[in-house]
């Protein structure tokens, strides 16, 4: 296993956290709008001395790609690749909608015939979605859906669809149909991204580096011995 450092920006919801061998090591998270820019910064550098003080390595750093805010998803983007050029490791991206739909199945009792519709809210009606299966194949690849009454149909007509997401009140005024089951408060969260980015690194599936470098991480290269990091 690999200990990778988690960055969720995606929607008003701030969070990063540390993981190891499938376990969360520290984490934190804000839920009080939009305060990326000025809160993440102090959340990686709490991880990376949390990283340091216990002599651990930093293996990668895992990152929301979206869909969600422009905004967001560029202050937590900008930050992870200039960490993982400036130390070296693989960046990893992973999808904001199944971030929620990996919180839904550890935390929820879910009929296994269920569909997965995560939704981020957007303007008036419209929603970014998809539609996943217990396995998180795409059933409908991540897009942008007006909601009406008909939207979902086709699956709904096959059985339990659940939806989540903060764009899912909107859907519960207009879907009536008796196997849709809603979930509140679902939020992305660094802390529910820690399957996906293990299986990720075990595939190596990565991003591409950028080359910006945080100001607290001199401090952190400074002190740190080269093999540590």
């Amino acid at each position: 296993m690999a200990v990778i450092l988690h960055i969720e920006t995606s929607t008003n919801v701030c969070s990063a956290a540390v993981s190891d061998n499938g376990m969360v090591l520290e984490h934190f998270e804000d839920y009080k709008g939009q305060n990326h820019a000025a809160l993440l910064s102090g959340y990686l550098k709490k991880c990376l001395d949390y990283i340091k003080e216990h002599n651990q390595k930093l293996d990668a750093i895992a990152v929301s790609i979206g869909p969600g805010s422009y905004t967001g998803l560029r202050i937590g983007l900008s930050e992870a690749k200039g960490l993982a050029y400036a130390l070296d490791i693989p960046l990893i991206g992973i999808d904001t909608l199944k971030i929620m739909a990996t919180s839904v199945m550890f935390n929820h009792d879910i009929d296994p015939d269920s569909m997965f519709a995560p939704m981020i809210d957007a303007r008036r009606m419209e929603v970014y979605t998809s539609v996943l299966d217990l396995g998180l194949n795409e059933e409908m690849k991540p897009s942008p859906l007006i909601l009406d009454e008909r939207s979902y149909a086709q699956w709904l007509e096959n059985g339990p669809v659940v939806f989540f997401g903060n764009g899912s009140d909107k859907a519960r005024e207009v879907i009536k149909h008796p196997n849709a089951h809603f979930i509140a408060n679902i939020h992305p969260l660094a802390s529910d991204m820690l399957a996906l980015a293990e299986m990720a690194f075990r595939r190596g599936e990565f991003l591409d580096l950028a080359y910006s470098v945080p100001a607290y991480l001199k401090d952190f290269q400074a002190t740190t011995p080269k093999n540590k990091i």
